[in-house]
């Protein structure tokens, strides 16, 4: 008898345990008819003697809901992805049971954007100035992955993390229930009607009858907004017969469309080539402490009994409350089991990597930009001034470094936050130091200005027309050690035409071995010969000479294009170094007389070419110059700010005031962004150095990249070794 009792007793902790301690599961609800809902839901399981028991908690919102969870008021709900990813975060809930929708999509879901097809000239390229019509603020379909991903690909910029002001001015009217207060722009309402009364409207719940994902296919339907971001399954849901309320009775599936990230348009029935982003489905949150398998056990003994075939209470259905995906989304087929309950295992690498666009939590206070020459110090100072004068943030300080290598550590250590580099220093900055991109130049307005090319300029001569493959023995012009056109494409290319030999990777001995002089800035240091600074001059007083900044006269594009037309034979700059300061367009004295006609082209297969032909000649295509910063750092925050900025001073047609892209009232060229700049355009999805260099740029490294040469004091000795980057241009 006593055993009998003592295995009673073991078998009830067991009970207790598998429950965690949960007398009853304690639902939260958002609304009144969820509270409806959830009250049946507690009426049904208690007639089936379901344990634990069911009650039901109101809350203001999703995240009030996360809120109360975490403060021990409400136990369970069931968030989307975008409300998952703040309640992990602000309140470390985590997802235990997960809701599975279909065979086919499983437990994930397409965020798609939605247009009429009769409106055929919409792309997602060309969404800027349109209507859109959203599911709710911060909701996954409807918000968190079009702004995400419209932030992310450099569509849409952002200022100071005011994401909804953002919005309001890329849209120009929206409805997104939910966005209304002093918080909000006011058009992030207009098109929202409210319910059938014209009350409540804005409503982040189901009295706003443009909300979810149902209502924002509505307000599409109704021809209010352009374009409709809802999930894929949306449209097939309200369509050919399957909502038979008024709106939607006689809407057919093929008057729609989808808008794909490539700039195509596809069918409806395209979701999984053609969308937004993959999401994963709602999932059902619980404290830390809480034991996630009772939860679901709860929740599996409850869908066996009212699930999909149930002739009562329906857990998947909220049609007899007149109201769509309340408690579950209605779409809902069954709860899974959530094994690795983590937030990032269940939200997955694609959507936190939209999610991260909108993450404000690593916005600076102050953008410290890292200088690197007197010009550049006061650059900056006036473009600080500037920006504060038009309210823009972050603020930008002026912080001094002695050179790429010293702002490249210091934004390691996080003393500096940002810098301009090229292609051969983004290469080392993301390497060596873990930076990453957060902006980048464009040279032209067309899809190909993230790029520019490299040349070999000589001047036109009728009686020395020597060849690429004649430059030995020649005087030769750099923007400086390391640079990517003055120096590693250059010399990659002549390493591997086997012109410069490159004994056990002493390379700045080779190259001055095979010129007879040069002028190669910042090569002034141990390990590498003189006569690498023979033909720099430094500054106006002959002071600072072979400086790698703008201090020495024939550093950078057009430092090493001045060498050339004062002293020497050859200038490796980039394509539109001659143009820039020929034929009046430098009005410097030593270039105001200068003519495009007096240079050509060395190009690859032995001929010459005039100045203007550097899409045929030229010895390499480059990524450009980006910003680098640290990954810690937001850097929806830096293009934000850099994009702003250039809408008031990036044009010339402000000649009186700041101007981003021009450096004459320096007393130098390229200070800060590369004076040839025509827009700062943001990186895209290309969030890594390698991503932004490319896969043949890398390549290109690992064939030739000397072992050994990557520590700082040698770092410019790996510079060279970077590019051997034929494959690049091919």
């Amino acid at each position: 008898m006593q055993s009998s009792t003592v295995w009673a007793v073991c078998i009830l902790v067991g009970i207790f345990n598998l429950a965690s301690g949960l007398k009853e599961i304690r639902w939260c609800v958002t609304s009144t008819l969820e509270m409806n809902k959830c009250n049946h839901m507690k009426e049904a399981f208690e007639s089936a003697k379901m344990h634990p028991l069911m009650s039901c908690i109101i809350a203001a919102s999703a995240l009030d809901c996360a809120k109360k969870i975490a403060n021990k008021e409400a136990d369970a709900v069931s968030l989307d992805g975008g409300n998952l990813y703040r309640a992990a975060k602000e309140h470390k809930l985590k997802p235990v049971v997960g809701e599975k929708y279909d065979q086919e999509a499983g437990t994930f879901y397409y965020a798609v954007a939605v247009v009429r097809k009769s409106s055929n000239s919409i792309t997602i390229n060309n969404l800027k100035m349109k209507k859109s019509c959203h599911t709710g603020y911060g909701r996954t379909a409807g918000w968190n992955v079009p702004i995400g991903y419209l932030i992310n690909t450099g569509k849409m910029s952002v200022m100071g993390c005011k994401i909804p002001q953002a919005v309001s001015e890329f849209f120009t009217q929206s409805c997104v229930p939910g966005a209304q207060g002093t918080d909000f722009p006011s058009s992030l309402c207009q098109l929202c009607k409210g319910d059938e009364q014209n009350k409540n409207k804005c409503a982040e719940n189901a009295s706003e009858r443009y909300f979810s994902y149902s209502g924002a296919f509505r307000c599409l339907t109704e021809e209010v907004g352009d374009v409709a971001f809802v999930k894929h399954s949306t449209v097939s849901d309200n369509t050919d017969g399957h909502n038979p309320t008024a709106w939607a009775k006689d809407l057919h599936s093929s008057d729609y469309q989808l808008l794909c990230r490539d700039g195509t348009r596809a069918e409806v029935t395209d979701w999984k080539v053609c969308h937004l982003a993959r999401v994963p489905a709602h999932a059902v949150v619980v404290r830390p402490d809480t034991d996630g398998v009772a939860i679901f056990n709860a929740l599996d003994a409850g869908q066996k009994r009212f699930g999909i075939t149930s002739t009562g209470f329906k857990m998947f259905d909220s049609a007899s409350y007149k109201s769509e995906d309340l408690l579950f989304k209605d779409s809902t087929k069954e709860f899974v089991l959530i094994n690795n309950q983590t937030y990032q295992a269940w939200l997955g690498t694609e959507y936190l990597q939209s999610l991260n666009g909108l993450d404000c939590n690593r916005m600076p206070k102050n953008l410290r930009w890292c200088t690197q020459s007197i010009g550049e110090l006061l650059k900056c100072g006036d473009m600080a001034v500037a920006f504060n004068s038009k309210n823009l943030t972050p603020p930008i300080q002026c912080v001094s470094g002695d050179n790429p290598s010293d702002c490249m550590i210091k934004i390691k250590n996080k003393d500096i936050d940002a810098v301009t580099l090229d292609a051969g220093q983004i290469y080392a900055a993301g390497k060596l130091y873990g930076l990453v991109p957060a902006a980048a130049e464009s040279y032209t307005n067309d899809n190909d200005g993230a790029s520019y090319y490299v040349v070999a300029v000589v001047k036109r001569s009728s009686h020395n027309a020597f060849t690429i493959d004649q430059l030995r023995g020649k005087k030769s012009c750099h923007t400086g050690l390391g640079r990517t056109a003055g120096w590693n494409i250059p010399v990659g290319t002549l390493i591997e035409r086997d012109q410069i030999k490159s004994n056990k990777c002493n390379i700045g001995k080779a190259v001055s071995e095979f010129f007879s002089a040069s002028c190669v800035p910042g090569a002034k240091q141990k390990g590498y010969p003189s006569n690498l600074c023979q033909l720099c001059i430094g500054d106006a007083k002959g002071k600072s000479k072979c400086a790698f900044g703008a201090e020495e006269r024939y550093s950078g594009y057009t430092g090493a294009f001045r060498c050339l037309t004062e002293v020497g034979d050859v200038a490796f700059v980039k394509h539109t170094t001659v143009l820039d300061n020929t034929d009046g367009n430098n009005q410097e004295p030593w270039a105001v007389n200068l003519k495009s006609s007096d240079y050509q082209l060395l190009c690859l297969n032995g001929a010459r070419a005039e100045v203007s032909h550097w899409k045929d000649c030229n010895l390499a295509k480059v990524p450009s110059h980006a910003i680098m910063v640290h990954p810690s750092t937001s850097i929806t925050a830096v293009f934000g700010l850099l994009d702003k900025g250039q809408a008031f001073f990036g044009n010339e047609s402000h000649p009186n005031g700041f101007r981003m892209f021009n450096s004459s009232a320096y007393g130098g060229s390229d200070l800060l962004f590369k004076d040839s700049t025509v827009e700062i355009i943001s990186v895209g999805e290309n969030t890594t150095y390698e991503d932004w260099l490319g896969k043949n740029y890398l390549e290109a490294i690992k064939r030739i990249e000397c072992s050994g040469a990557m520590i700082p004091s040698t770092m410019s000795s790996l510079f060279l070794l970077i590019i051997m980057l034929y494959s690049f241009f091919i």
